[in-house]
């Protein structure tokens, strides 16, 4: 969420967000942390000129810095990057995230079965040059499954996947709990790791620092935290999506200013960007680039720590939403690309339902609710992200909150200090970050999981777990979950999903697009997303 999803959690923050550490990770794993950096790599060597092997250079505007585990990041960056390094039994399209057959030869032929069986593919190899075995594919899901070890995907796979089996060196059955078609698009989320890589003692320690050894289009050749990382075509790669760069050049510039300066004028030193700043949509077409963009659960939202009092009161939470000028924040800070949220999820979803309780701007009524909960004299520290379009929001709910009675302070911070905070338990008030769950995917059950459950981190992090109103909206979604019949399941999802826009514990305050901007002269194929990161699996030189 935060750049969270950009660069976010689930549970266990510290090993899922652990921001330390830089590793350059070699073509062969024995040579890896030799190539560990003491510090940011110059960045002026972009490539991506004429030339017969030119490298693609792209910004990203999300720090590469947070844990590589694909069991356990959030990160834009790094799920971005691991997309390119690592396969799923199954990958997803990155638009409309249907599934496709990755190191599997085929997707099951029928998603109601609770037993999916898997060939993998002939000849795939690690980057290492190994063998990508069964044993490599039960090692992960053991790993994702195990009680004892807490990881992101665990949340998206636990409630309904049993068990993994190894038929033989080539095959793998997964076995469900019960019919979860859905589940087949969620495979891309389960990377296969080789086993002789991160089953030596600290190999996931490694993964989380930025080893990253997979059996994708592309390997990883150098990481440097905080400055770029960089990736090679892997020439022995046989899946269905080749690399078309020989080599590329990631980026990490969070500040929106150098980004666009990176990308823009003659002498730009990259190709494609994402994060575009709404203001410099205009000047980047001027000069060449298309940009384009796309609405998406993107959104910024609010959560509240209901252990610091008021915040435990349903209604000041309310208050505070209703209060916000989300009109005024969609047409100045986001110049027309959003809306104000209208549910949990985005309109665009499948199982959008207007929530019976909608923020619209009312500042008569968040005073009466204040009033109502006893509140008065209010002074609030909001504790945000610096992520650049955030910033370009937060004076909207300074503004909004200061003219209902409320002294609001504004504390942006780096993503990685907010959230180590949140890890170590200490006091806040209210925290405002940027989420997207379509990272993950775009099935409501996944979507409402990533960010309510018993165990789940965000939840560890508003406190409420232990709410009588959060056991029984976790009872609901459990349901939900199991509910066979497709439309008695939406119509579930979104009924609890108006209990969770009715408590306003961790809710969003707009959804709005996210922009990408590239050199139609120097590339083609690109479709931008709507939630943040690259795919350049299709892309290729113009």
């Amino acid at each position: 969420m935060r750049d969270v999803t950009h660069d976010v959690p689930a549970p266990h923050r510290r090993t899922f967000l652990k921001y330390t550490g830089a590793l350059g990770a070699a073509a062969a794993v024995s040579a890896s942390l030799s190539a560990c950096s003491s510090g940011p790599e110059s960045t002026n060597e972009t490539g991506g000129g004429d030339g017969e092997n030119p490298t693609l250079t792209a910004v990203i505007g999300y720090g590469n810095d947070g844990s590589w585990d694909p069991t356990q990041t959030a990160s834009a960056f790094c799920m971005a990057a691991n997309n390119h390094i690592y396969e799923g039994l199954l990958d997803t399209d990155p638009i409309s995230r249907e599934p496709y057959a990755a190191l599997a030869t085929e997707v099951p032929k029928d998603p109601d079965s609770t037993s999916w069986k898997f060939a993998l593919r002939a000849g795939a190899k690690f980057h290492d040059g190994k063998p990508v075995t069964a044993d490599d594919v039960v090692f992960v899901f053991e790993r994702i499954l195990d009680p004892d070890t807490q990881t992101l995907a665990k949340g998206f796979f636990a409630s309904w996947l049993k068990e993994v089996r190894k038929t033989d060196a080539r095959n793998v059955e997964l076995v469900l709990k019960f019919p979860f078609p859905d589940g087949l698009a969620r495979l891309t989320l389960a990377k296969i790791m080789p086993k002789h890589v991160f089953s030596k003692p600290g190999g996931w320690d490694e993964a989380i620092k930025g080893l990253a050894v997979g059996s994708g289009p592309y390997r990883q050749t150098a990481h440097h935290p905080k400055s770029n990382t960089t990736f090679e075509a892997f020439d022995d790669y046989n899946g269905p999506r080749k690399p078309a760069f020989r080599k590329m050049n990631w980026l990490t510039i969070v500040d929106a200013a150098p980004r666009v300066a990176k990308i823009s004028g003659s002498s730009a030193g990259a190709q494609i960007a994402d994060n575009i700043p709404y203001a410099n949509i205009g000047q980047l077409e001027s000069g060449g680039l298309t940009v384009a963009g796309g609405a998406g659960m993107n959104n910024l939202f609010l959560m509240f720590n209901t252990k610091h009092k008021p915040f435990d009161d349903v209604r000041v939470r309310q208050a505070l939403h209703y209060a916000i000028d989300t009109g005024k924040m969609v047409e100045v800070a986001l110049k027309g690309r959003g809306k104000p949220a209208s549910s949990f999820l985005d309109e665009s979803n499948p199982s959008y339902r207007r929530a019976k309780t909608v923020y619209a701007y009312d500042p008569d009524k968040a005073k009466a609710l204040l009033k109502a909960a006893g509140v008065r004299g209010l002074s609030i520290e909001i504790l945000a992200v610096n992520v650049s379009w955030i910033v370009d929001c937060l004076p909207t709910i300074k503004s909004s909150w200061d003219a209902i009675g409320v002294r609001t302070t504004l504390s942006p911070q780096e993503t990685t200090a907010v959230f180590t905070k949140m890890d170590q338990k200490q006091d806040y008030q209210v925290v405002a970050a940027a989420s997207n769950p379509n990272q993950f995917g775009l099935d409501a059950d996944l979507i409402m999981h990533y960010n309510y459950g018993p165990e789940n981190l965000w939840m560890q992090y508003t406190r409420w777990a232990g709410d009588s109103a959060a056991k029984a909206l976790f009872r609901d979604m459990d349901r939900a979950t199991r509910e066979p019949d497709a439309g008695k399941k939406k119509t579930m999802v979104q009924d609890y999903i108006d209990v969770v826009a009715e408590q306003a514990v961790l809710y969003p305050v707009v959804h709005n697009e996210l922009m990408t901007a590239w050199n139609p002269k120097r590339l083609s194929g690109i479709r931008p997303q709507p939630y943040p990161g690259i795919n350049l699996l299709q892309a290729k030189w113009a």
